[in-house]
């Protein structure tokens, strides 16, 4: 299994895990507007990502 870090991935490679897939585009522009992802918890502060993220994915 290939990790995909969190604050330097593209879209594309978000869409590509399962778990992110079709929210690519809104994490990038969350670590954008926010800055460095430091927790997986986060991810639940990017719209439409509540309660859907797996903890296999790495900041």
């Amino acid at each position: 299994m290939r990790l995909i870090d969190l604050n330097s991935a593209t879209a594309e490679e978000l869409d590509a895990i399962p778990a992110l897939k079709g929210h690519g585009f809104e994490i990038v522009r969350y670590r954008q507007e926010r800055g460095r992802f430091t927790s997986l918890r986060q991810l639940n502060e990017v719209p439409g990502l509540a309660g859907k993220t797996a903890a296999s994915a790495k900041p």
